[in-house]
């Protein structure tokens, strides 16, 4: 899908520019246009493209919040430049404040995306559009939105609900935070009124990768399961099973971009990336994730800077069973580079080769039938026990791996098995701190993470280069379940109170 130039940013975002009227001088470049444009079709789907085209940024920002946080992944650390240490860095040893730059850029596009999706709803509603388009537009917009909200209430706790746009901004300054139960209920809200709007698929080959129902239904299920309706989500997460969606025979074939592959029949939402060209649309998940000094041993291109961020701990390549089909396509232990080895680990599952460095055509992964099918087996167990029908479920998705049924019993066991199941079907893939959260207390999560610290600090997955940890790294406490809200956010607006601890 082309990426469009966002046509507008959310009151909220803007004011982070500046304490003072700033921003009230700053020339909108889309004034003259907004009240011309979203007359058509087709100038509603550049509008719902441009979304979309903001959610591949948030997506780039992902893995700090879903594996950084968690036993999964940790850093290939630079000793000569520790310009990360208060940023990116943060969110793997446990040190995020208020004032963390990551922390203001993720609530910044967050809700720069959402105005956007708020705008062309609002004039959707006026469009000279024939019905069953503009059913579909609205309905992608509201999953859209379901899915931000999703991602926001578990990242801060209570949050500003945001459902339409501001002529001017000074209402913006009296927005407050908004109970986690009332952000849920309006998750819930969106998220059935895309199901009755969205197709199960789209009939255009250009309109592949769209939110579908079967994105809205998944997503709903899984909405219920963290908030534990356990009956709604089983009811929920069955209808998905009934839309077509197969496991792949082969795993890797979830992440190869191969335009034969992409999309592919488990695929249920991926977030559209396109690489190999000079239109913008690159993921580079490949690099950032690519041992520091591995040149182009790892990405084919020595030219292309490398991250070392992501590194699969040693915690998690222990987790893998043997024979599991999955670890080697999910990750390796070692690179080697004019003939020596180096024992540093590596994502793998989203390495591809492509002609352009820096500009891979790899998707992310968001909603995987896999992923539902561990869900039914979870929902299913806390809802009444194992059952042969939930250990069907677990057992489908390992048997793709190579792997034999599953041997859990009781309900503790069997929700130990698909919790360890989801770990290594979906690692990498920005699932596990919300499993994590889902599945413990605070006060159990910071306990379980507090041990995979003291592990990293007695056995470092990479060599820090003899630079020390210092007294606070890998050191939570039950506030950090939650992230802060920014810093400049609550300077802007007194009224957004921030989350305890920080």
């Amino acid at each position: 899908m082309k990426k469009i130039t966002a046509i507008g940013l959310v009151v909220i975002a803007m004011l982070q520019s500046s304490c003072g009227d700033d921003f009230l001088n700053q020339t909108d470049p889309t004034k003259v246009n907004v009240d011309l444009f979203y007359k058509n079709e087709a100038q509603a789907k550049q509008a719902l493209n441009g979304v979309y085209g903001q959610v591949q940024t948030i997506t780039t920002l992902g893995y700090l919040f879903g594996e950084f946080q968690t036993d999964n992944t940790t850093i290939d650390l630079n000793p000569s430049d520790r310009g990360g240490a208060g940023g990116w860095e943060a969110f793997e040893f446990s040190t995020v404040n208020s004032g963390n730059g990551e922390i203001n850029a993720v609530w910044n596009i967050y809700y720069a995306t959402l105005y956007n999706a708020n705008l062309t709803l609002e004039k959707l509603a006026d469009a000279e559009i024939a019905d069953a388009p503009k059913k579909e537009i609205e309905g992608q917009l509201k999953f859209l939105r379901a899915y931000l909200y999703f991602n926001l209430v578990q990242y801060f706790g209570d949050v500003v609900i945001v459902t339409n746009t501001f002529a001017v901004p000074e209402p913006t300054f009296d927005l407050v935070r908004s109970p986690q139960t009332e952000v849920w209920a309006q998750v819930e809200k969106d998220l059935k009124e895309a199901v009755a709007l969205l197709p199960a698929k789209y009939a255009a080959a250009g309109d592949k990768g769209r939110a579908t129902k079967g994105a809205a239904l998944s997503l709903l299920g899984k909405t219920y399961l963290t908030t534990k309706k356990y009956a709604d989500a089983i009811t929920t997460l069955k209808e998905v099973t009934t839309l077509g969606y197969t496991l792949n025979a082969n795993y890797a074939d979830n992440f190869d971009p191969a335009p034969a592959k992409k999309n592919g029949p488990e695929s249920i939402f991926e977030i559209q990336y396109q690489g190999d060209n000079d239109l913008g649309e690159q993921s580079t998940f490949q690099y950032v994730f690519a041992p520091r000094v591995s040149k182009g041993a790892v990405t084919g291109f020595a030219a292309g800077g490398n991250g070392g961020r992501n590194v699969p701990t040693n915690d998690i390549i222990a987790a893998y069973e043997t024979g599991d089909l999955r670890k080697d396509l999910s990750l390796k232990t070692s690179f080697t580079l004019d003939g020596k080895v180096y024992p540093v680990p590596y994502v793998s599952k989203y390495n591809y080769p492509h002609t352009i460095v820096g500009r891979t055509n790899t998707n992310w992964p968001v909603l995987r039938y896999s992923d539902v099918l561990l869900m039914l087996a979870e929902s299913i167990n806390e809802q009444t026990g194992p059952t042969a029908e939930a250990a069907d479920y677990l057992n489908q998705v390992r048997k793709r791996a190579g792997l034999a049924p599953t041997k859990a019993t009781g309900k503790a066991d069997f929700r130990t098995a698909v919790l360890k199941e989801r770990r290594v079907e979906l690692a990498f893939e920005n699932h596990r701190w919300f499993d994590l959260k889902r599945t413990k207390t605070p006060a159990e999560w910071a306990a379980f993470m507090n041990a995979h610290g003291a592990a990293e600090r007695a056995k470092p997955t990479v060599d820090r280069g003899n630079v020390p940890f210092n007294s606070t790294d890998y050191v939570f406490t039950e506030n950090e379940y939650l992230l802060p809200i920014p810093a400049p956010q609550i300077l802007i607006n007194a009224k957004l109170t921030q989350n305890p601890g920080y």
